[in-house]
């Protein structure tokens, strides 16, 4: 179940809330999604990545070696940001929400097609190991982030609209 609400704090004295189907639509048609993390000394860690938007929830991929999976092992919580760097137009999305490795190879199969669908046939991966792999390269772990809240903010005539999820 979702909420949605309208922050009048950060909008326009005529704005309304953004439909969560339009969140939805925008999550899944980006391309490029920042992710945050927490470092172990507590600093934050950000760094650009490609992600699907797959029945409610996000997904990533990263070699088991790389800063974001090494803070996802001490701390699951992050953020997935994605938008535009326009001030007076597009939306721009926040997903909050804790970072669960997806280990079913049924699963990781239906993702690597989603992937490749997504992104193109130079974004194949099979799968193994409870991996993807791609190319000729070593194992990506792929992340699941079920949200607990997003963001949405309207540019132009501001918005913000929050949703959360029981």
């Amino acid at each position: 179940m979702v909420s949605t609400k309208l922050d009048a704090r950060y909008s326009a004295g005529d704005a309304s809330p953004t439909a969560w189907s339009t969140a939805e639509d925008r999550l899944a048609s980006a391309e490029i999604y920042w992710l945050s993390t927490v470092r172990p000394d507590g600093s934050p860690h950000v760094t650009p990545l490609l992600a699907l938007w797959l029945e409610g929830a996000m997904y990533f991929c990263t070699g088991p070696e790389e800063r974001k999976a090494r803070n996802l092992e001490q701390n699951t919580r992050c953020v997935l940001t994605t938008g535009c760097n326009s001030l007076n137009e597009g939306f721009d999305l926040t997903v909050e929400g804790n970072a669960v490795r997806v280990t079913d190879d049924a699963r990781l199969r239906r993702l690597a097609e989603a992937y490749e669908s997504k992104y193109g046939s130079g974004w194949h991966f099979d799968v193994a190991g409870s991996t993807f792999r791609h190319n000729d390269g070593g194992p990506a772990l792929v992340f699941e982030v079920v949200p607990s809240t997003v963001f949405g903010f309207g540019k132009g005539e501001f918005s913000q609209t929050r949703w959360r999820f029981e």
